[in-house]
């Protein structure tokens, strides 16, 4: 009986004990969410791990615009979360979105064998979304690559934008469904997933921001692992001849291969040209281009990597075509040429789209490619004339014509010394210069126009009164776009820039002036959107120059082109 009681007392003791060992657990919250604590039931050694796995998942997801998602996810995916490396737990973030992707495009490709009436658009925009969902896993799976090989405070710019570029393909996959009622339905089998994928890749840029990253002398031998070491500030792969080879004149330039009309070059086609150009070349490949209009639709494909066009100037070799919406296309597969081979270059050469401003949108150029430079080119269309789709892209003494929208996309792009020229759209229609596509606060993207020219082309100026003209609008929640010691014609409605729908994204959104000149540069008359602002400091300013917003001075220098990394000291030395 005394045994009996002695065994009582001592199992009474270590519930008590129990309860206010738990008891003392500090509940656990954020400035999100509360975490609610563990039942009093779950066994003392467990409920103090998932504690501490929760503890440090809320410290890791602090920040995350999708918060609750992010902590569900590393919960699920690392059982040893406190024993990961931040390295460790970004890559097991990435894997699970790839998972998610690979999915995500197995019902994708089940939905367009499955059902048999949908029409030609619908079927050209689910063959989109599976182009985009497989260049999003190689994306993220190089992301992971990047993750495993220390140091990382180098690799940061490159997995920023490998991460920004996987978001842009999920948010053009459900771009391509929004033109009809029928089209929507199809989108209803995977949006869920899509959105989802997006959170995931928006809650490893998230958790990026959160490692070390410093900027030293280093830079000069960052890897990009998929070109290899840099080497005196280049590439190890790039020659001496292709530092030069957009300096040169057309007659010093060492050809690959030549197409002419006239049948005096060793094709009279650039797709012929095109398809003998070897893949995945690790030294520059250059076709030249002689003069004439060549109506052709050209895919550079992501195998088609050190690729060259060289025509001879712009009006001179065309590249033409007239795809578009209203005929069926998608606005992704309307391009007349599409760019996504890795480093690609063009050079005096004309990309249209003269589908005409009823067709509403056109592209004349996409480009997906990642390094890519234009120097000396023009692009003419009407609405949606330039695709900066996504990667890091540089303009350089180059012509843009168009009516709505007509610079658009989630690139890091900087135009250079550059003219933007708007057209005479159709009667009740407004010109805009930009529409800029971000959609996470921490992707590295965004459009820096630098000492170019915004003004009326020769077709508008005797229509310029009948029309309005801004800036740009916001395409997506944080769309960003500046401008910089620019000069901006009086076409340029005093307000600047345009709403997208009410009030989305204007508090946001980031837009910037800075000491720009001309008739429309006036400031006094600006929105008063809380993401709105004229740019007074430099140092602001120039986050937003070829050096920081492209990390030029580690890749430009191979291509040739003239450029400048920071802004520009001579005032008087823009158009």
């Amino acid at each position: 009986m005394q045994t009996n009681k002695r065994l009582l007392f001592a199992f009474c003791a270590f519930f008590f004990l129990l309860a206010f060992a738990i008891s003392s657990i500090p509940k656990l919250t954020n400035n999100h969410h509360e975490v609610s604590q563990f039942p009093q039931t779950t066994p003392l050694h467990i409920h103090l791990h998932k504690r501490i796995q929760l503890q440090t998942a809320h410290t890791h997801c602090d920040g995350s615009l999708y918060y609750q998602l992010c902590l569900d996810t590393l919960t699920t995916i690392l059982p040893d979360l406190r024993s990961k490396s931040l390295p460790e737990i970004i890559s097991a973030t990435i894997n699970h979105a790839v998972n998610d992707v690979t999915s995500t495009d197995f019902n994708v490709t089940a939905i367009r064998q499955k059902h048999r009436n949908l029409n030609a658009r619908e079927i050209g925009a689910l063959d989109d979304c599976h182009s985009l969902l497989l260049d999003t896993v190689t994306q993220l799976n190089s992301a992971i690559s990047d993750l495993k090989r220390p140091p990382y405070n180098n690799k940061h710019n490159n997995l920023q934008t490998l991460l920004s570029a996987a978001m842009t393909n999920q948010a053009t996959c459900l771009d391509e469904f929004a033109f009809s009622r029928s089209s929507n339905k199809v989108r209803q089998y995977f949006h869920k997933s899509l959105r989802n994928i997006s959170r995931q890749v928006s809650n490893s840029l998230a958790l990026l921001t959160k490692m070390n990253v410093t900027t030293t002398s280093e830079k000069m031998t960052e890897e990009f692992p998929e070109y290899g070491e840099l080497w005196d500030g280049f590439p190890s792969w790039v020659r001496k001849k292709e530092r030069r080879l957009l300096q040169a004149a057309v007659g010093d330039i060492e050809y690959d291969l030549v197409v002419a009309k006239d049948g005096s070059g060793d094709f009279t086609t650039i797709g012929e040209a095109l398809n003998v150009a070897p893949n995945r070349s690790t030294v520059r490949f250059v076709i030249y281009i002689k003069e004439g209009a060549y109506y052709e639709y050209l895919d550079i494909d992501s195998r088609k990597t050190m690729m060259t066009l060289v025509g001879d100037g712009i009006g001179k070799t065309l590249i033409k075509g007239n795809r578009n919406v209203v005929d069926g296309w998608t606005t992704f597969r309307s391009a007349t040429v599409v760019a996504v081979g890795k480093s690609f270059i063009a050079k005096g050469i004309t990309f249209e789209n003269y589908a005409g401003s009823s067709k509403h949108q056109a592209v004349a150029l996409r480009s997906g490619s990642d390094f890519s430079v234009f120097y000396k080119c023009s692009f003419v269309g009407y609405q949606d004339t330039l695709y900066v789709h996504s990667f890091r892209q540089f303009y350089r003494e180059c012509d843009i014509y168009g009516t709505i929208d007509f610079i658009f996309g989630n690139a890091a792009v900087v135009f250079q010394k550059s003219n933007l020229y708007a057209r005479k759209p159709d009667l009740n229609q407004k010109n805009l210069f930009t529409a800029q596509g971000r959609d996470d606060p921490n992707e590295n993207t965004g459009i820096s126009i630098l000492e170019c020219k915004i003004a009326a082309g020769s077709e508008l100026i005797p229509y310029q009164t009948m029309f309005k003209s801004y800036l740009g609008r916001p395409w997506r929640e944080y769309s960003r776009t500046v401008i910089m010691r620019t000069k901006i014609d009086d076409l340029i409605d005093p307000a600047g820039w345009l709403e997208w729908s009410g009030d989305f994204g204007l508090s946001t959104l980031y837009y910037g002036e800075y000491m720009n000149r001309g008739a429309g540069s006036n400031t006094s008359g600006r929105v008063n959107w809380p993401g709105y602002k004229v740019i007074v400091n430099s140092s602001e300013a120039e986050q937003f120059t070829v050096g920081n917003f492209l990390q030029g001075g580690e890749w430009l220098d191979a291509t040739g082109v003239p450029y400048y990394l920071g802004l520009n000291e001579n005032l008087l030395d823009f158009i």
